[in-house]
């Protein structure tokens, strides 16, 4: 399936790039993205029972709030790039209201495979790489080319997604380099839980969509 190129059916990928690229104008014009990455971004711990005294989004909303937060702005026109270019082509086959649960799912999805491998962790996890991650996913599964020599097709179709996953976290490697946070601080896991959530959603959303053609 070639990725459609039509923007007017592409309105939820575009409204949640334009409420992500505000949120970080506003506070970067404000001087305040540290304090909106410690009050608005996920720390496991937190999850954990660990109590802040400062000014906070409840626990179970930081995950949401997370991607709305960025470290800066390489951070924030690379997410948004690979946010419009996937989400523009998985909302023209499966519609706004599914690419909002794949958005909304794929955060979630990664702050809980964030929490899983460091549930006392204080480091906040920021940025919308994780929901993005789930839309990468589902984008994999409908426009994924075969391109490995596998006689199953279905086995071969997974293989490539697992590279696109995999090249995706080679990219924020790099991002994160690039911005001198360093290898410790990419949220390996939560890129992960993020993919595997748009991957599992693809075929039910796709069903969901056309069920009544």
């Amino acid at each position: 399936m070639r990725p459609p190129e039509s923007w007017r059916r592409a309105r939820a990928t575009l409204v949640i790039a334009a409420i992500i690229a505000v949120a970080w104008t506003i506070a970067a014009a404000l001087g305040i993205n540290d304090y909106f990455a410690i009050g608005g971004g996920f720390i496991p711990a937190r999850a954990s029972g660990l109590g802040v005294d400062f000014p906070a989004a409840p626990v179970f909303l930081t995950p949401l709030t997370a991607t709305f937060v960025h470290a800066g702005f390489v951070h924030l026109a690379f997410n948004l790039l690979i946010l419009l270019f996937c989400g523009r082509a998985v909302e023209n086959i499966l519609g706004p209201a599914a690419l909002v649960v794949l958005f909304v799912t794929g955060a979630y999805a990664a702050a809980a495979a964030q929490y899983l491998v460091g549930p006392q962790d204080v480091t906040p996890m920021v940025g919308a790489s994780g929901a993005i991650s789930a839309i990468i996913g589902t984008y994999a599964i409908l426009f994924g080319r075969n391109r490995v020599k596998i006689a199953n097709p279905k086995l071969a179709l997974w293989v490539n997604a697992l590279w696109l996953a995999a090249a995706w976290v080679a990219l924020q490697l790099l991002i994160g380099l690039t911005l001198g946070d360093g290898v410790e601080r990419i949220a390996y896991a939560a890129h992960i839980g993020g993919f595997l959530s748009g991957l599992l959603l693809a075929k039910p959303l796709l069903i969901f969509r056309y069920r009544k053609a």
